[in-house]
């Protein structure tokens, strides 16, 4: 069965869409247009009740009934779960794959972005551009030490 994914050309609409790929899912996209506002139309809504995109309908859900998924991290974690594969069997590096997956998703990924928004500014506004690059070079710190001794943020069978 083909997995259905709404989304848009965003850093994390792009993950999604790379761990289909990566797990050789069939699928079809759906482009939601974020500058047009579709992820409020009802139908999108029905699908991701926080209107933003990725968001996939998986007609072969766990039980054999179609299930949607909201939010880039749930949609890493059931693609992989579903297949078996980017997610390790061992529970203490499935830990640490988790771990990893919860940082990048909740700070590494966002404080990039915000760091983004602040530097763009026509208008600078030096109290979020300095607070946004500080986390982000701490965080960059973070992945550096981390790497120094692993080749990779959470093992080498991880999302």
């Amino acid at each position: 069965m083909t997995i259905d994914l709404y989304t848009w050309a965003t850093p994390n609409g792009r993950k999604a869409s790379i761990m289909l790929e990566e797990t050789g899912l069939p699928y079809n996209e759906h482009a939601i247009d974020i500058s047009k506002g579709e992820q409020f139309a009802p139908e999108f809504l029905k699908i991701s009740p926080n209107n933003r995109i990725p968001a996939i309908v998986d007609p072969g859900g766990p039980d054999g009934k179609p299930v949607s998924v909201f939010e880039t991290g749930a949609i890493l974690i059931y693609l992989a779960e579903k297949t078996g594969l980017l997610i390790p069997a061992d529970p203490r590096k499935r830990i640490a794959c988790y771990e990893w997956l919860m940082w990048q998703m909740g700070g590494f990924g966002p404080m990039l972005g915000q760091a983004h928004v602040f530097l763009g500014l026509e208008t600078p506004v030096p109290f979020g551009s300095e607070r946004y690059v500080k986390e982000a070079k701490r965080l960059y710190g973070v992945m550096d030490r981390r790497l120094a001794d692993n080749d990779y943020l959470a093992g080498d069978e991880s999302l």
